[in-house]
């Protein structure tokens, strides 16, 4: 199973709303799998919307089972044409950016590739993920191949 969940966490590395991860429960995160409740190992938690207590994966441990599951229940992608499945958060962001110049739309997608690299908490990464995908997809293209 490690090798479809490395080859998932590979898949999803640029992901704006998916974030694949993992705990070593014998070691240095055993407080984190006692307060999820983790008690075999592998085990898979999916967290969904803000849910802090997450649920328990009962899927296929194969890579196509898991992308499944993931495209499914977990992958949201904001499109800046319609924003039903933008957070607030994504939403004011594509709106101050729509005013921007071009220029300067695309000075700010430079900036976040050369960050997409450096070591953040999970949530930062996600959303520099977020505005690298809303400012491609207002027009930034000279980093385009390196997300």
């Amino acid at each position: 199973m490690a090798e479809a969940w490395n080859q998932l966490g590979d898949e999803y590395q640029a992901s704006s709303s998916v974030l694949i991860g993992d705990a070593d429960c014998t070691g240095s995160a055993s407080e984190l799998c006692e307060k999820y409740e983790v008690q075999g190992y592998p085990t898979i938690k999916y967290f969904v919307d803000g849910d802090m207590k997450g649920q328990d994966y009962q899927g296929g441990r194969d890579f196509d089972s898991l992308k499944s599951h993931v495209v499914d229940n977990l992958e949201r992608k904001c499109d800046i044409n319609d924003a039903s499945n933008c957070s607030d958060k994504e939403k004011a962001y594509i709106k101050k950016m729509t005013t921007k110049p071009s220029e300067e739309r695309e000075k700010a997608l430079e900036r976040l590739v050369k960050m997409k690299d450096n070591p953040m908490k999970a949530e930062l990464k996600q959303w520099l993920f977020q505005r690298m995908n809303i400012l491609k997809a207002l027009g930034g293209n000279s980093a385009e191949g390196e997300l």
